[in-house]
């Protein structure tokens, strides 16, 4: 008896099934077996099976012997002739991962649950991209306890990435329906009707391919029967649930229905005529009127607006509502507030309720125009529009100046104002290059820009120009202008492939230790770089700044990360990692920088090396961190050799030189006198006025919320861990929140918040930022030692700290006790501290007054210059 029985359904697909028996026959679990069910096909498959068979004596093939329309049957036929006591299904044109079969059986042993759910992933064929459905319900391992305890779980309604227990099963007489498309859909809500228990585990076990034809039946959406069918699955759904007594739970399906069955033919809404709009209205109405209110509460607003216009049969406004759901999210035409709530078009019902989307209370350059391009046409090189344009929450001032920026192109143009409240522009352009076209509006009073994409008809034709195609892209269906690809020579294809061998790694590093053995060296030539070329700050800009203020006879060049910018227009720049980069490395008689240059790349003989660092305070560095903890020869001896290129090193405080010199094996010179990136602070001087440029209403405080990032989730997002729609919930009137993430996180907060939520990533100086906010919340960031010299309060949410200290980055403090401010682990704590903040902040007064000893003693706002004496004029005099 094998441990597992993967029964893979087929029909007319014997091009791919290959794929997905082998990708069954090369589980690590090696003791399974494999059935191919086939629903009567009438091509090749027979033979590709026998084949198969012969190939691997796990294989066994079932033939059904007539087509039944449908997926149920030939799984039904699977689960009958399985031989194992555990079950998976696979559908022909997909893929299990290597290990699925091995981790499911072993968690549905070790957890003696009904079934095990795991994450399934969509693989889009046209770029191997990989892109998991709903992460959220497969966060965390764990085991749960009826589907009552965690009823968002209809929404994984697959049946394909689930080990079950075949017995129990058969003992339930559980089986797919055979007469419908979404046989799955009623499957699913049957099995967490019956399951006591089951077990969900956070890895990916399916690999759902998705290519580009509409072959399969879930992406067969443009037709109406495939509508009709997926309500008839979902009737049957909740008539299961009540037939197992289970009432309560058929709103919870029913919400599965509206968020996501309804969305897959909402989305490419705008592209259909308006016979079939109105066809797929009168289909999907009468379910849509069982369905209780206050489910279609819990819904997303632009979702719960389309299924307001269905019940009430407006059919051009659903179109045009659909065009709000996916892409850049259109503004609608027209918005009506009343009372403090906001509705879509012209009246205030329920139902047109937008108000969370907060579409009305967005800064200026966040604001929503709409830009519909009613005329389109072209002499052959340049292109003609007649643009209408909508300000639906009327946030254009008196005096603007408008434009159409395509690419690097920026056209002038002159909106007139229409009957109906909005305005017409005749626009013309030359495309050049790939774009996606916008119009903006410019206030003139202080210079800040707001820009919307053009919508256009979603089956405009493509026109042809010279070098590129203007076409309609999306389901939104927007102007995009797209090159096209160009015909190399052989000369050229020749010459790009030798630039992609010289081009390497390997070869710029051989070539640059060569530059530094044959190169003189520039004693006035200095190459400084921060944030490894991200930007025009910190302490190497302090020193260069004190460099340039004293007219020191010293040439600097600049670093700049590919695409960065906020550097001084009379800055000189080069690119990080160019061969021009290089030269000037091998040939710049001084280096300052606050992370690191290239790591492999040794010093040039006689080259002097400031290594300013970026930051201080309780996480672990250098040997004691994560990439480097591990007793790994290579990271760890390239870390040493490139902690030895440095000839001297800036040391904010005694308990940074008594962690930072022995955890990074280094033994050199070092400056303590103070950060020069905190002269600025020390001295209060602020370099620009931080509350125009983010649009900071008068009156409201700012939060500066500063985390760092998590090192096994970089990227994701997750450093950002407070809930910053209960804040704005609660604090939105007071206060507003400066998201300043670290330089390697990545998350962008969603369009609703930007009332609250200013991103600051990307401004150039975290200083300023400092200086013009009210108080700080971070977690374990270096940010809080810097902050400590303003003086103002401090607030830090460490939810995560057993984790974080005992298994994530590890610290050499502990927060908590020394922590200048409270500790918080909830964002309803955060919000009740903010809400008392001075009493708070009075009452940590000893404790910050320490923690400032020991961060910020040697900080008396000279850094800069002393270092420049010293570093810079000793050997420039």
């Amino acid at each position: 008896m094998p441990d597992c029985s993967v029964v893979v359904i087929s029909y007319n697909d014997a091009a791919r099934l290959p794929r997905a028996v082998r990708s069954v026959l090369r589980q690590t679990l090696r003791d399974l077996e494999v059935i191919i069910s086939d629903d009567a096909s009438t091509d090749g498959t027979p033979e590709v099976a026998a084949r198969l068979m012969a190939e691997d004596p796990r294989v066994r093939y079932l033939r059904r012997q007539s087509n039944s329309g449908g997926c149920g049957a030939p799984r039904n036929d699977g689960i009958d002739a399985a031989r194992a006591p555990y079950a998976m299904f696979l559908d022909s044109d997909d893929e299990l991962p290597r290990h699925a079969c091995k981790s499911l059986l072993t968690e549905i042993e070790r957890t003696g649950a009904d079934f095990v759910s795991g994450q399934i992933s969509r693989l889009f064929e046209r770029d191997g991209r990989l892109r998991p459905y709903y992460p959220s319900l497969f966060a965390r391992r764990r085991v749960v306890e009826g589907i009552r305890a965690e009823p968002e779980l209809f929404l994984d309604s697959f049946s394909t990435n689930k080990l079950y227990n075949v017995a129990w099963l058969r003992d339930n007489v559980l089986r797919f329906p055979e007469d419908i498309y979404y046989e799955d859909h009623v499957f699913a809500t049957e099995l967490y009707a019956l399951a006591r228990r089951f077990a969900i585990v956070p890895w990916v076990v399916y690999h759902w391919h998705r290519a580009s034809s509409n072959e399969s039946i879930s992406l067969s959406i443009d037709e109406m029967d495939n509508v009709r069918q997926r309500v008839i699955a979902a009737r049957l759904s909740d008539d299961i649930l009540r037939g197992y007594g289970a009432h309560d739970l058929v709103p919870h399906r029913q919400y599965r229905f509206l968020r996501q069955d309804l969305r897959v033919y909402l989305n490419p809404l705008p592209a259909r005529d308006l016979v079939w709009v109105k066809e797929f209205a009168s289909v999907v109405r009468p379910y849509l009127e069982e369905i209780p209110g206050a489910v279609f509460d819990r819904i997303e607003p632009m979702d719960r607006v389309c299924c307001r216009l269905i019940l009430d049969d407006r059919i051009e406004d659903l179109r045009v509502a659909a065009g709000s759901l996916t892409g850049p999210r259109a503004a609608p035409r027209a918005a009506v507030q009343v009372d403090g709530r906001t509705y879509w078009g012209t009246t205030a019902a329920p139902g047109l309720d937008i108000t969370a989307l907060r579409l009305a209370e967005l800064p200026y350059t966040d604001s929503r125009l709409r830009h519909e391009v009613t005329g389109l046409a072209t002499n052959g090189e340049r292109v003609r529009m007649t643009v209408r344009t909508y300000d639906p929450f009327g946030v254009l001032p008196a005096e603007w100046d408008a434009f159409l920026e395509a690419g690097r192109e920026r056209v002038p143009i002159q909106p007139v104002p229409s009957d109906d409240g909005g305005y017409v522009s005749e626009v013309v352009f030359a495309p050049c290059g790939r774009s996606d076209p916008r119009i903006g509006f410019r206030r003139r009073s202080d210079g800040h820009v707001t820009t919307d994409r053009l919508i256009v008809d979603p089956n405009l034709e493509p026109i042809e120009l010279p070098g590129c195609t203007v076409k309609a892209e999306g389901y939104a269906a927007y102007l995009c202008v797209r090159t096209h690809s160009r015909t190399r020579s052989a000369l050229r294809r020749a010459r790009r492939l030798l630039l992609s061998k010289l081009n390497t790694p390997r070869a710029k590093l051989c070539a640059y230790k060569l530059l530094i053995r044959v190169v003189p060296r520039r004693d006035d030539l200095a190459l400084f770089e921060s944030d490894v070329g991200k930007g025009y700050n910190g302490s190497p800009r302090a020193i260069y700044e004190e460099v340039r203020r004293r007219g020191l006879p010293i040439e600097a060049v600049w670093s700049v990360a590919k695409g960065r910018k906020n550097f001084p227009a009379d800055v000189r720049l080069v690119r990080r990692g160019s061969w021009r980069y290089l030269w000037t490395m091998a040939r710049a008689g001084i280096w300052v920088d606050s992370h690191g240059f290239p790591l492999d790349y040794p010093k040039p003989p006689g080259t002097r090396y400031l290594q300013t660092w970026h930051g201080q305070g309780i996480k672990s560095i250098g040997f004691d961190a994560p990439d480097l903890r591990g007793d790994f020869d290579r990271p760890r001896e390239q870390w040493r050799a490139a902690v030895a290129r440095w000839d001297a090193l800036v040391s904010p405080s005694a308990e940074f030189s008594r962690v930072f010199l022995p955890s990074n094996g280094y033994d050199g010179k070092v400056y303590r006198c103070g950060t020069p990136r905190c002269d600025a602070l020390v001295r209060a001087e602020a370099a620009g006025d931080v509350r125009a440029r983010l649009e900071i209403p008068p009156g409201r405080k700012v939060l500066l919320y500063a985390p760092t990032y998590r090192d096994r989730d970089r990227t994701s997002g997750r450093s950002v861990r407070a809930d910053l729609d209960l804040m704005a919930a609660e604090l939105a009137g007071e206060w507003v929140v400066v998201l300043r993430t670290h330089p390697v996180e990545k998350y962008d907060p969603p369009e609703r918040l930007r009332h609250f939520v200013r991103p600051a990533a990307s401004y150039p100086e975290i200083n300023d930022l400092m200086l013009a906010s009210d108080a700080l919340l971070t977690d374990y960031s270096s940010v809080m030692c810097d902050y400590a010299l303003t003086g103002r309060p401090m607030v830090f949410l460490i939810d995560d700290w057993d984790d974080y200290r005992l298994s994530e980055r590890g610290v050499y403090h502990d927060l908590p006790a020394i922590a200048p401010g409270p500790c918080v682990t909830t964002t309803a704590e955060l919000v009740d501290v903010l809400r008392n903040l001075p009493e708070v902040h009075a009452a940590f007064a000893a404790k910050y007054a320490a923690f400032r000893a020991l961060w910020c003693a040697d900080e008396h706002g000279d850094a800069s210059a002393r270092i420049v004496d010293d570093f810079f004029e000793g050997r420039t005099r």
